[in-house]
């Protein structure tokens, strides 16, 4: 199994680039079931769960091709076995998103239940609801959604939470359906905006995408990208925000390039907050400086466009050396804070009631053995090795590699002391030893 080796202590220097974006790299190759012409998607990362979703559509009796580096092609001329499995998807929490699509494109839809990153409970009964407002008629049973449809028809429909996955599950199905549907209450993430983006050029009539209403007129068939290029994903937002507290953590000057600012004012604000100088460099690059010592700094995850989930742990690795008390509470999931004892571990001093994690900044960090155990946790540990004293040896980053592409690589590239094992020894073993 995969580990990272991590010596801390050296300032980030360079430019890092930016990959595309998981989170919208796999609703628009869901997006993929609505049409049996061929779509093309560009700028797609290297990740684990892109792997995952091509095994699934493949499943399915879709073609897919890799033409080129960071490019797929899908075409779904025929879904011969609608049905996700749980040995492909159940180390992927979106693979409810092919719940809509296929609905919608087939008439009938088994989809496992969601797997993923055990940072707490993902309900799919907004997808549900939702779906049986639209005439779907639903059965859950031995951990699997069957959901059959002769044609879905447009509804109005208030989310009683905002939901990312249900707004862009709901929004896939209804292109297809009979008549007029409204979503309230929608998630207004980017990552819903380009999937609207992508359908719209499929043919889709949306309008409202990136508020908090979308109004969909359903279209009898939707057909692909179209000659020439294809759909091009966005920047990966949480990947560039955490690039930028890595220049900051490590009191660097480090340029992160292939972004998008606009994405990124709530991480900006509160990096700058902390004490980081943080430049907009060009409509695509973020450069962040040391400016001087880091302050203490609090945060509150919110649905976009407040402070993302995505990036509490990698900012609760940063306030961990910044003076003062910092208050880091988390909104969205209720059991994402499984970094906090490998974090303290390590010598952070972080207390944890209910929502809310207190953390007494400044602190020395020594490296340490660690067990990733979610996608974001797994980046919040290599910012913390990176400005430990000695090494660290980060365990399970299979996780990492869900959703971030060689970031070993990106980082060697700025002059992190970080590199990929098979093997290593216990940083505290060692130490004992002499």
């Amino acid at each position: 199994m995969d580990k990272f080796l991590i010596t801390g202590g050296t300032p980030l220097q360079g430019t890092i680039r930016v990959s595309g974006a998981k989170n919208s790299a796999l609703p628009c190759m869901a997006a993929a079931i609505l049409t049996e012409d061929e779509v093309v998607l560009e700028n797609i990362p290297h990740v684990r769960d892109i792997t995952t979703e091509r095994k699934l559509l493949s499943s399915m009796g879709a073609e897919v091709d890799l033409p080129e580096d960071h490019c797929t092609r899908i075409r779904c001329a025929v879904l011969s076995d609608p049905v996700a499995k749980y040995e492909i998807v159940k180390t992927m929490r979106a693979s409810s998103l092919v719940l809509g699509p296929l609905v919608a494109r087939v008439g009938v839809a088994r989809v496992a239940m969601p797997g993923g990153c055990a940072i707490g409970g993902r309900p799919i009964d907004l997808h549900i609801k939702g779906l049986e407002k639209m005439g779907a008629e639903i059965v859950q049973a031995h951990g699997y959604i069957e959901a059959r449809a002769e044609r879905l028809k447009g509804a109005h429909i208030v989310f009683d939470k905002i939901t990312v996955t249900g707004t862009e599950d709901l929004l896939m199905a209804a292109t297809l359906a009979e008549g007029e549907t409204l979503l309230e209450n929608a998630a207004r993430e980017p990552e819903v905006s380009d999937l609207a983006a992508l359908l719209t050029r499929m043919g889709a009539k949306i309008e409202g995408a990136g508020t908090s209403m979308i109004r969909v007129q359903g279209v009898e068939r939707l057909h692909g990208t179209g000659p020439g290029k294809g759909h091009i994903i966005i920047p990966d937002r949480i990947e560039a925000g955490t690039f930028l507290v890595a220049g900051a953590i490590t009191g660097g000057d480090l340029t992160v390039a292939n972004c998008d600012p606009s994405h990124l004012g709530a991480v900006i604000a509160k990096i700058q907050e902390a004490g980081s100088n943080v430049e907009i460099v060009g409509p695509d690059s973020i450069r962040v400086r040391a400016g001087g010592k880091l302050r203490a700094t609090d945060i509150s995850t919110e649905e976009h466009p407040g402070f993302p989930t995505d990036m509490q742990a990698q900012f609760m690795a940063l306030v961990t050396q910044a003076e003062g008390v910092s208050l880091v509470t988390e909104n969205i999931f209720e059991n994402r804070f499984m970094h906090v004892q490998e974090l303290i571990r390590m010598g952070a001093d972080i207390k944890v009631e209910s929502r809310t994690a207190t953390v007494r900044g400044a602190a020395h960090l020594t490296g340490a053995y660690v067990m990733c155990s979610d996608l974001r946790a797994s980046a919040s540990l290599v910012l913390a090795a990176l400005v430990a004293e000695g090494q660290s040896v980060l365990d399970r980053v299979y996780h990492i590699d869900r959703g971030y592409e060689r970031i070993e690589e990106k980082l060697c590239s700025v002059g992190a002391p970080i590199e990929r094992v098979t093997n290593a020894p216990d940083p505290a073993e060692e130490t004992a030893s002499l």
